[in-house]
């Protein structure tokens, strides 16, 4: 009864307003889709990015997304993606745009899916939820996306991240205009 009592005279501060320089800045953002700024928020998040971003993706076709990571790297970035393994065929996929353009990508085969759709930015800035990097997600799919800025979730997630590249192959890229034939090795100029 205490516990409920506190938690009702805390929440009756807080909403008069007389316990808002108590309460924390906020430190996250949530978005949905269709139409709700997903793919924005993420795309302003890695203009924002100034040393690394760690990239897990299921689904990767956002021609958006794909400049703002390819953007970052050549701001001298350290940029990685882990991909699942149906993007190793995947035609208008554009984790193969961000490999030409010199990204390290690799692909998670190691489990059925490898379904997470996550980005560590700075080791300070975790972007996650449902919304694949896709344009259908931002388009026409019912999706969230959270941005959180906190370092210990930061930390976990790229812990996570590490785990899941280590066991990954790298992504050598398709023989342009064969989409079904074997992976080639990368060759930059």
């Amino acid at each position: 009864m205490k516990m409920l009592l506190a938690l009702l005279v805390s929440t009756t501060l807080f909403l008069s307003g007389r316990a808002a320089d108590r309460v924390p800045a906020r430190n996250w953002q949530v978005y949905f889709s269709p139409q709700g700024g997903c793919a924005e928020a993420v795309v302003e998040a890695l203009g924002q990015a100034k040393s690394t971003v760690l990239v897990q993706a299921y689904s990767f076709t956002s021609a958006p997304i794909a400049k703002a990571l390819v953007e970052a790297h050549r701001r001298g970035v350290k940029v990685e993606v882990v991909r699942d393994r149906s993007q190793r065929t995947e035609k208008y996929s554009s984790a193969t745009f961000v490999y030409n353009e010199g990204i390290p990508c690799f692909i998670d085969a190691q489990h059925a899916i490898a379904h997470n759709k996550v980005m560590v930015i700075d080791a300070r800035t975790v972007i996650t939820g449902s919304f694949n990097f896709t344009t259908a997600a931002e388009e026409h799919n019912a999706e969230n996306l959270l941005v959180v800025h906190d370092a210990e979730m930061a930390a976990r997630y790229a812990q996570n991240w590490a785990a899941h590249r280590q066991h990954s192959e790298p992504y050598t890229g398709l023989v342009p205009g064969d989409e079904q034939s074997k992976p080639r090795s990368h060759k930059r100029q």
